[in-house]
């Protein structure tokens, strides 16, 4: 590891488990408050509203995005059993879903739709629990394009708010209304840093709504009518349609697609708030990253029971996280309190959801344009060769093509039709496909199963001394490739007895001149990355004869990389030839 990376971050005033004072507490849960509001309650908003649904079921739609917002970001940042990340991770409403939404209220209504999301949910506690076993097929290549696709379907959507304003008002209101809300938050955004970039978003918001005011385009009856204290019309709460018919299944795997891209998102969230929540940098922690998925679960869970729309993770939180220096888990608790409490306030409520349309289009034609963004950084920080390049392009063409019918949209009539009238759908399982195609028809990797166990080295040193050989390797790769084997079983093992039988799988892929070892066991207390940082610090705190297979594993390997998943272990040691070798 590189001396900066282990660097002490003095910008963190309280870490994840230390405790600030409660009126610092209490301010900055307001302040993430305050920031998160906008989308927990806009996104059901435009939702109901574009598909054509009720007042009644608007207004406990609000209601219950505020409640299941407030209880899935209390459980991320407390971390109940494996519920959790046990950081500050703010959950919200989601626009990822928007377009398949809005078909499913469309076609079936808001008891189709809670369905659905109820049904998705359940990808999310399965990934959380076998995230190890679908690593290879739970990949970059997939989360990135179908994230730039997103925008693709919603876009219709958001420019349809852009003009959503009353009959008779002025013909420059509509355009003035979001030029004034889009230059607000771009240009804030642009130009300052901070505490400002961060707040870009409501500065917009607020200016494009007092623009508004001026035409008249702002609902002030509906503020004024709102109760300070109430409770939605109970009688709206849609529940649950359980004929599962066909437009059931022709939208379910657009619903499965965006369920996994979001935890992705959420997985990229989750590493981020470990690295903004320490001051001494540590290796990721992936049992937090399970339980932060495992708690968007819940969330969807709850908010399809709920009869309201899917949250998933804010990364504005994290921004507000880094630029305070404050990660304390009383933080996320306290803003989770906050959005329940406000469930209860129809008034504040109402004044967001009294936005001109125009002012919510332009809000979400920034944040579609930073999910493609999102998308293709994902890619790039990836590796984009011709083969992945290949994949990503011709996957989007057949998304955007299925998403405006210019591909034989005479051919796109029932089932079918429906399932692949979306260009994220259509985009995702033609990249699903492809990427399996490729993994599929690529060099197999060998493979070793044994025991966990000190009897195992003779085994693992003759497949490792085969592999090599067949690969081609010279004499000193062949010696540090069987040394790094020897050195990685004996870590594994540890330095006490082992209180239940593990068993080991050693996979062994070649790339070239290089070589990947991947030694997956049953879990383990402590990280390597950890102990290998200890290290290079001068940390004494580990035994001396502890010492020696990682200062041997960190001198023959290239890189290390140490993932620990509940249950699993995951040793990645990569290999390239040396000058000098």
């Amino acid at each position: 590891m590189a001396p900066d990376q282990l660097s002490v971050r003095h910008g963190v005033r309280y870490e994840a488990d230390e405790r600030p004072s409660v009126p610092l507490t209490f301010g900055l849960g307001l302040q993430y408050t305050i920031l998160s509001l906008a989308g927990v309650v806009l996104i059901p908003a435009v939702l109901i509203t574009v598909a054509g649904e009720s007042e009644a079921y608007l207004n406990w739609a609000v209601f219950g995005a505020l409640v299941v917002s407030g209880i899935a970001t209390a459980v991320q940042a407390i971390r109940i059993g494996r519920l959790g990340a046990g950081y500050i991770l703010v959950m919200g409403s989601t626009s990822a879903f928007l377009a398949v939404s809005v078909t499913a209220l469309e076609q079936g209504g808001p008891g189709l739709l809670a369905t659905l999301i109820v049904c998705s949910s359940f990808v999310q506690f399965f990934l959380g629990a076998k995230m190890a076993m679908l690593r290879r097929v739970f990949t970059p290549t997939v989360a990135g394009t179908v994230l730039m696709l997103i925008p693709v379907t919603i876009a219709p959507i958001v420019f349809r708010k852009l003009t959503d304003v009353p009959d008779g008002s002025a013909q420059l209101a509509a355009p003035i209304t979001a030029l004034v809300t889009l230059a607000a938050i771009i240009l804030v955004a642009l130009r300052f840093s901070g505490a400002l970039r961060v707040w870009a978003p409501a500065i917009g918001i607020v200016a494009g709504g007092l623009v508004g005011a001026a035409f008249g385009l702002y609902d002030i009856g509906r503020v004024v009518d709102a109760p300070w204290i109430g409770l939605p019309d109970f009688g709206s709460y849609p529940g649950l349609d359980l004929s599962f018919d066909a437009t059931f299944w022709s939208l379910l795997p657009g619903f499965l697609i965006i369920t996994l891209v979001g935890a992705m998102d959420t997985l990229g969230d989750a590493i981020a708030v470990q690295r903004a929540s320490w001051r001494r940098p540590r290796a990721i922690d992936f049992r937090s990253i399970q339980g932060a998925i495992n708690a968007d679960g819940l969330g969807n869970l709850l908010s399809g029971l709920g009869g309201t729309v899917p949250n998933t993770t804010y990364g504005i939180g994290i921004a507000l996280t880094e630029l305070t220096g404050i990660a304390a888990r009383s933080v996320g608790v306290c803003v989770g309190a906050l959005f329940v409490a406000l469930a209860f306030l129809p008034k504040p409520v109402a004044a967001v959801l009294a936005l001109p349309g125009p002012v919510v289009g332009a809000y979400f034609a920034v944040a579609i344009a930073l999910l493609f963004v999102f998308g293709v950084q994902i890619l790039i920080k990836d590796g984009l060769d011709y083969r992945k390049s290949l994949i990503v392009g011709f996957a989007f063409s057949v998304g955007l093509a299925f998403q405006y019918d210019m591909v034989y949209p005479e051919l796109q009539q029932g089932a079918w039709g429906e399932l692949l009238g979306h260009g994220m759908t259509a985009g995702g399982i033609t990249v699903i496909l492809l990427s399996g195609f490729l993994d599929l028809t690529s060099r197999r990797p060998k493979r070793l199963r044994t025991a966990l166990s000190a009897n195992a080295l003779t085994e693992i040193d003759k497949f490792l001394s085969d592999f090599g050989q067949r690969t081609q390797y010279d004499e000193q790769m062949m010696v540090r490739l069987r040394a790094v084997g020897e050195e990685a079983l004996h870590i594994l093992l540890g330095d006490g007895p082992q209180k239940q039988e593990r068993k080991l799988l050693l996979v062994a892929s070649a790339d070239e001149l290089s070589a990947d070892l991947e030694f997956i066991a049953s879990g383990s207390g402590t990280n390597l990355e950890d102990q290998l940082a200890m290290l290079n610090e001068g940390v004494t705190d580990i035994p001396n004869e502890a010492e020696t297979p990682l200062r041997l594993l960190r001198h023959y390997a290239t890189s290390v990389r140490h993932r620990q998943y509940h249950d699993t272990d995951i040793l990645t040691v990569h290999l390239q030839p040396r000058e000098t070798d």
